[in-house]
């Protein structure tokens, strides 16, 4: 009987101990399916940013043409690993960092800016014709302030030559109501260009630099009432000025600029809708007309000094110097001075005193005596005044204890009749009453 008993438990632990082997194995083979499932998605995604950080991004601007490159915040977000909220992206503020390959800052004549982190950054500038066919590398870094991740692209910016460059006239406005990126979107842009055509007609017209009046030394507005920094626009065309942009350059409208008032422009009101012009600032250069200015360079030498023989060094031998007559100028002199200006003062100060006897001895008698009976006569009424005890009057006793700051209490009460009673406090009541003396009739 114990055998059988003991034979059915070592089957039932073999069988128990080989389920959970076999449950064991296949909770292994689950968690591992399960891993390679949740990062072949982390891992493709990581692939994709890598490839993407690393696309160049070709763009073909004209020389002498503005270029405005928008950085748009919707572009970056997908170089983003995915966010856990759909709805936390659009949130998410993101920065750009923009510089030429290699160097830590852009291009000269490349500008940037971004207003806030949840607003688009704009790369904008003219390129000149010097830079056709260097292709410019810029370096582009987009930072999620929120998660810290960052994603990089190069932008490739190749400058064509074209055949209208530079156009001969160009004329600068000066916009107040507009900031930079304002004025650099498309549309707003594209509306300033169509007013301007619409007023000087010519055949070809192009935006060729826009600049923020700050960068021209302009101030800082006051956020109130919705002010702008201002930017100015430069435009080519390929006509002369019209006689509409003319007209601030007539004697009348030059006087009204010097006494700062707006000039009377007819056009105005083709830009007014829209755009407010400062027309006092307009600038118009027909560049056929400038002079050109060369500077001459000197030759470049060889870089090396020319011989001058050997070198003659300072002997060692240095001559003494005789300090004694500058010690007589500096010290001895300046105190002989004040010891003679000592005794001149002392000599006047002890010496030639008059005195008080002296003094006296010149006065009449007369005036010694009138002198001493008024000062006899003060010492009276001050000894005289000390020893007085009348009492003080109503309207000058306190009101309260000066030391302990309590009220005093009334000398009557209220239903006391007062319209009789002197100023002066009774006086019958005073321990050293004094008595007027009165005359009595003779007889």
């Amino acid at each position: 009987m114990s055998a059988a008993a003991a034979a059915v438990w070592l089957g039932t632990v073999y069988f128990v101990h080989a389920c959970g082997a076999a449950l064991h194995e296949r909770n292994v083979h689950m968690e591992r399916s399960m891993g390679l499932k949740q990062r072949t998605p982390l891992y493709r995604d990581v692939v994709t940013i890598l490839s993407r950080s690393h696309a160049d991004r070709n763009v073909y601007p004209s020389a002498g043409v503005l270029f405005v490159h928008v950085l748009e915040r919707e572009y970056f977000k997908g170089e983003f690993p995915p966010y856990p909220k759909s709805g936390d992206a659009s949130n998410d503020p993101i920065t750009f960092n923009t510089n030429l390959m290699g160097y830590p800052d852009r291009p000269g004549w490349l500008r940037y800016i971004q207003r806030t982190p949840h607003s688009d950054g704009v790369l904008y500038g003219s390129p000149m014709a010097e830079h056709v066919g260097k292709p410019t590398v810029i370096e582009i870094t987009a930072y999620n302030r929120r998660t810290f991740e960052t994603a990089r692209h190069n932008l490739v910016i190749n400058i064509m030559a074209t055949e209208e460059f530079p156009l001969p006239f160009q004329a600068e406005f000066y916009i107040k109501n507009m900031n930079v990126e304002e004025m650099l979107a498309s549309e707003v842009l594209g509306d300033f260009l169509g007013a301007v055509k619409n007023v000087w007609q010519p055949e070809r017209l192009n935006a060729i630099n826009i600049t923020s009046a700050l960068d021209r030394g302009g101030r800082v507005p006051l956020p109130i009432n919705d002010l702008k920094e201002g930017v100015y626009v430069m435009v080519g065309a390929d006509v002369p000025f019209s006689s509409c942009l003319r007209e601030v350059e007539s004697p009348h409208n030059q006087l009204r600029c010097s006494q700062e008032m707006e000039p009377v422009i007819s056009c105005d009101k083709k830009f007014r809708a829209q755009f407010h012009i400062d027309w006092c600032k307009i600038s118009l250069v027909d560049i056929n007309k400038v002079v050109p200015v060369y500077v001459t360079r000197p030759e470049p030498g060889t870089g090396i000094l020319p011989e001058f023989g050997e070198y003659d060094p300072p002997s060692e031998s240095m001559k003494t110097r005789d300090y004694f007559s500058d010690f007589l100028v500096t010290l001895a002199v300046p105190s002989a001075v004040a010891l003679v200006l000592f005794f001149v003062l002392g000599y006047t100060m002890c010496c030639r005193r008059e005195g008080v006897e002296k003094r006296n001895m010149h006065t009449p008698d007369i005036q010694l005596v009138h002198h001493s009976s008024i000062q006899k006569s003060s010492k009276e009424l001050r000894s005289m005044s000390k020893n007085r005890e009348i009492s003080w009057p109503l309207s000058t006793l306190p009101v309260f204890n000066p030391v302990s700051g309590e009220v005093v209490p009334p000398i009557h009460p209220d239903s006391y009749e007062t319209t009789s009673m002197p100023l002066m406090q009774t006086q019958t009541n005073l321990q050293n009453q004094i008595t007027i003396p009165q005359q009595r009739p003779s007889g």
